[in-house]
């Protein structure tokens, strides 16, 4: 049923993922002397107080997309739940690949500028916190497939 709490996991799920396109990953970096902020749709220089987007990050973009709506497919397939589970567990590794890419994205874009903790933005830990709520929704499915089954049990 689309009422049950693992839709709503997987909607937060969602929206976390594009999240990302609102939230910098690290922000106030210097890299040649000029502070940058790096976003999953690319990397913007400081010029003059206002954001000058410098280079464009096109695939991840695209991915970002894509994975954002991969969780909402997932919600309509309730009548399936051996599928749901199954595109939940390939979701989670998906988002660890995802996640993976963005950090070799940002290695490239920062060389050897190390960052502290006062530079990372909120989307660096939004990924992370996508699997979080999947893994709460692969929970929730398999609470109502255990329900499912008593309840067949009992008939």
């Amino acid at each position: 049923m689309l009422q049950r709490v693992q839709s709503i996991y997987l909607l937060l799920a969602s929206l976390a993922i594009f999240a990302l396109f609102l939230f910098p990953l690290v922000h106030n970096f210097y890299a040649d002397g000029k502070p940058l902020t790096l976003m999953v749709t690319g990397v913007y220089q400081d010029v003059n107080g206002q954001p000058v987007h410098t280079q464009f990050f096109m695939g991840i973009s695209i991915a970002t997309a894509i994975i954002g709506i991969i969780p909402l497919i997932i919600i309509f397939l309730y009548k399936n739940r051996k599928q749901q589970i199954a595109l939940c567990y390939s979701m989670l590794l998906v988002i660890v690949g995802y996640s993976f890419w963005l950090s070799r994205a940002a290695k490239a874009v920062m060389g050897n500028v190390q960052i502290d903790t006062h530079n990372w933005g909120i989307g660096l830990f939004l990924s992370s916190i996508a699997m979080l709520l999947v893994l709460l929704a692969i929970r929730g499915i398999k609470a109502d497939e255990k329900l499912i089954k008593s309840a067949d049990r009992l008939r």
